[in-house]
């Protein structure tokens, strides 16, 4: 939405001219337009001043010359009597002021909730022509009718943000995007260009786009849904992982993010790439998620602050707003490598705000897991893929090479490594008392070299 000051700035300006206008005339009050009287009294909650000027004869629908009417003002401020007043007087529900808002698009601007439930009651309708079609051949492919959206049993994934429900009987993770974005010009075209790459988007370790509601309030995104839940999940239940297992995990990271990052014509960033976001299958593999409206992002965009990311996994430059490019997730890829086999965040004792500022200083979280747990390069990986700068960093491609190499060491070392069958537990003894007997056999057989 563009930044304005909706309820006083334009109206103060207007008194102001009044008053330069009338000098200090004692009648200049009585000069001033009704109309402006009108909406000043909505600024401040007069309800009283309100009644006696509708009652007068002023208009409920006065305009200033921003095209704002005192329920506009009233909307803003959150004033709930005012709203109630100047509806009882026939007030119009949403008339639309020069930046194209309604007093119901302001008041969940300013997120007034007993105000935006009284407009609705009254029949308000939310903004939704940046998204709503007027054919239905333009209804996109990738359109869910939210009929068949079953939330009966439906529960929270992840506070806020996703909830389970049915689609035509299978369960699938639903995100409802609040209706702050239907007014904000700018958040509905990043989510219609998040929607066309979406469609795009067909990858084994990448969670799947299934569809959107576009059509009606609240829009929505629909995924599959992987009950086993998120990789900070499995390592706060695990710990610390086997070198084998972070090595699997690592590649289908890297194939993931790798596949986003070959995008054509432009690369995609992931740019929040943490534990979190990082999901399991039913067969333990991994898959890449949460492209967040503020996170999908081409190299041709121009970068959003830190603030939008995980802090404890943003690359410096990031932090310190400098150009990044795809890079950036790289950077965030090794720290969660390393987090696997360390079994801890990186700089788990600093506050999550604090830790950019390590990077940037060029600092990196300590290997304090033992050697043998990095062998076969891993450690040199991550420290490549970490550098302070970014050139320097190896491309996913890259590192998925190195790891399909590293995780091939690791098999063939394991597979030569025997263990005693729990069946048998006494083998080793029963080998040794089987060899005894046949030494002695064989000395009792042999002829004696020596007679008395």
């Amino acid at each position: 939405m563009e930044s304005k000051n909706p309820t006083g700035f334009k109206l103060g300006k207007q008194l102001l001219e009044q008053d330069e206008l009338h000098g200090d005339d004692a009648d200049a009050d009585a000069t001033i337009h009704p109309g402006v009287r009108l909406m000043y009294s909505a600024n401040e909650g007069d309800v009283d001043g309100i009644r006696d000027l509708l009652e007068s004869g002023e208009r409920v629908d006065f305009r200033d010359i921003d095209g704002r009417t005192a329920l506009h003002i009233a909307a803003c401020q959150g004033s709930t009597h005012v709203v109630d007043l100047l509806l009882q007087y026939g007030a119009n529900l949403d008339p639309k002021d020069r930046w194209g808002n309604t007093p119901l698009a302001d008041a969940i601007f300013y997120q007034n909730n007993d105000v935006i439930k009284l407009l609705e009651n009254h029949g308000a309708m939310p903004l939704m022509a940046s998204m709503h079609v007027h054919h239905a051949r333009e209804v996109p492919e990738y359109e869910i009718d939210p009929k068949e959206l079953d939330f009966t049993n439906s529960v929270e994934i992840t506070k806020g943000t996703f909830c389970i429900a049915l689609w035509r009987g299978t369960e699938v993770a639903v995100k409802k995007l609040g209706d702050a974005v239907l007014i904000n010009e700018e958040k509905v075209k990043a989510f219609r260009d998040e929607l066309a790459l979406f469609q795009k988007i067909r990858h084994p370790n990448v969670l799947q786009f299934l569809g959107a509601v576009t059509q009606s309030s609240p829009m929505m995104i629909v995924t599959e849904y992987l009950p086993k839940g998120d990789l900070r999940g499995f390592m706060i239940r695990k710990g610390a992982l086997k070198p084998s297992t972070a090595v699997r995990f690592a590649l289908d990271i890297a194939r993931g993010v790798g596949y986003l990052h070959e995008n054509k014509p432009s690369p995609i960033i992931h740019r929040d790439l943490e534990p979190s976001n990082i999901l399991r299958d039913d067969f333990g593999h991994l898959k890449v998620a949460d492209f967040g409206v503020s996170k999908l992002l081409t190299v041709k965009d121009k970068p959003l602050t830190f603030q939008d990311a995980s802090c404890r996994y943003v690359a410096p430059e990031v932090f310190n707003q400098e150009e990044y490019d795809t890079k950036v997730d790289v950077f965030s890829f090794a720290l969660i490598l390393q987090e696997m086999i360390e079994g801890c965040p990186p700089f788990s004792a600093e506050r999550e705000d604090e830790v950019p500022k390590v990077y940037a200083s060029k600092e990196r979280p300590p290997f304090r897991a033992p050697t043998k747990h990095y062998s076969h390069g891993i450690r040199k990986l991550i420290k490549e893929c970490w550098k302070e700068n970014p050139a320097k960093r190896p491309t996913f491609r890259q590192i998925i090479k190195r790891l399909e190499s590293i995780y091939k060491t690791i098999g063939q070392k394991g597979c030569w490594k025997v263990k005693t069958l729990r069946c048998f537990p006494n083998l080793e003894a029963l080998l040794k008392r089987d060899r005894l007997k046949l030494s002695i056999r064989g000395s009792s057989s042999c002829p004696s070299t020596s007679r008395i």
